[in-house]
């Protein structure tokens, strides 16, 4: 009786088993066909979408598509571009001056901000006064933003270095003589690297891979043509025909946002791809800098908050060491100190699209902005349903879906009745 039980107990077990192995394999195989259905269904839809286009537009791109008549006119924005090396050179005049000790450390402070204020003021104050194209001074105020980042990080690290070694020399071993070198080749390769946080040395690659980025080179040209592609056969279409997003019928500002979702997204999507992935690692391959963290998976991202960490790492970086960290230091709390962070990240947001633009509205400054109560729900979200593909998807629709076609709406129209009202 007792071997029966047992003999009993064994079969039930084996079955209890291959049931949970079946279950598993279920749960595995079980969204496989979907998956594919949902790529088959998005190949279909976007084909449809091409033919479309094409239909109704035809091939819009002509042979204005790389360059245009009115280039000429961008010779002062690129004059002015050239010219943006000078503010480094005079922040490592200053420095160079301060570690001989010929100033005291207050001129050594107001000559760097007057050095970094004009550094940003300057190419505003070019773009406004020529009529250049919108992408040569969307460039330029990216470059003008990107000099400025790296100026105040040469002077804020030099800055900690005198105070470091000012510790070292008046301390209890004060028979050690600490000093920091201020090289102008640091300077010169942190302007060129890609990073936006100065330090003395960096760690290095061995060597140049010249197969690799001669491979990376060629799908950097690919990518960036396919975005010029998207925006002039599908973007601007979109836009010409469209109203006022604030004006008109609700329904239909709906509709343009809706079809405008897609091809912005795509766009997005080659943006970074090209920027972050190609054009960094291009750079730091040239360098044979060896810290490649540009980005991290921000499509995975659960709240703003975590998507704003992830998605553009050189950023993020600068932004904690420079900003929130020095913030925390005098006592700011933590919630003010992401407030400070967002509004000087909307500051430049606005400054290198409303320049340009020639119109100062604060759509993106706003957008920007918008992002702190967008941060709250997220995490409520995630901490309310504990599941990562609610805050994931809540980013998706109001940063993608929503947010990017109604700014360029918004700044399109903008621009057209300046200029209509201005004829």
């Amino acid at each position: 009786m007792f071997h029966k039980l047992t003999k009993t107990v064994e079969v039930n077990n084996f079955w209890c088993k291959e049931s949970q192995i079946h279950i598993i394999w279920s749960c595995i195989q079980s969204h496989a066909g979907l998956l594919n259905l949902c790529i088959v269904v998005l190949i279909a839809v976007n084909s449809r979408l091409i033919i479309e286009n094409l239909m109704k537009y035809g091939l819009l791109i002509g042979s204005g598509f790389w360059s245009s008549s009115t280039s000429v006119r961008d010779w002062p924005l690129l004059m002015c571009c050239l010219s943006l090396p000078i503010f480094p050179l005079a922040a490592f005049l200053v420095e160079k001056m301060a570690q001989k000790k010929y100033m005291t450390e207050h001129v050594v402070v107001t000559l760097h901000i007057i050095i970094t204020t004009a550094s940003i003021l300057y190419p505003v104050l070019v773009i406004l006064r020529c009529d250049s194209a919108f992408l040569s001074g969307v460039t330029l105020m990216m470059f003008a933003c990107i000099v400025w980042m790296k100026l105040v990080s040469y002077a804020h690290t030099n800055y900690d270095m005198r105070q470091l070694a000012k510790s070292v020399n008046e301390g209890e071993n004060s028979e050690i003589n600490y000093s920091y070198n201020v090289s102008f080749e640091s300077l010169a390769y942190f302007m060129v690297a890609p990073t936006l946080c100065y330090q003395l040395s960096y760690p290095r690659s061995a060597s140049i891979r010249k197969g690799w980025l001669a491979r990376q080179l060629i799908k950097l040209v690919i990518f960036t043509g396919l975005m010029g592609f998207i925006i002039e056969q599908y973007i601007n279409p979109i836009v010409r025909s469209s109203q006022h997003p604030f004006e008109g019928n609700l329904l239909y500002a709906i509709e343009r946002v809706l079809k405008l979702s897609v091809p912005i997204l795509y766009v997005w999507l080659c943006m970074f791809y090209s920027l972050f992935h190609l054009w960094l690692n291009i750079l730091a391959e040239v360098l044979r800098f060896g810290d490649r963290e540009f980005y991290k998976d921000w499509w995975n991202a659960k709240t703003i908050d975590e998507y704003w960490r992830l998605w553009n790492m050189p950023v993020h970086k600068w932004m904690v060491r420079h900003i929130y960290f020095p913030c925390l230091r005098n006592g700011i709390p933590k919630g003010v100190a992401m407030v400070i962070s967002f509004f000087i990240s909307a500051v430049f947001h606005e400054l290198c699209i409303a320049v340009p633009c020639r119109l100062f509205k604060f759509w993106a400054f706003l957008g920007i902005m918008f992002q702190i109560p967008l941060v709250i729900l997220t995490n409520f979200l995630q901490n309310k349903f504990k599941n990562s593909n609610v805050g994931n998807m809540t980013f998706w629709c109001f940063f993608c879906i929503v947010g990017q076609p109604m700014c360029v709406l918004l700044y399109y129209h903008d621009v057209m009745n300046r200029n209509g009202s201005s004829s």
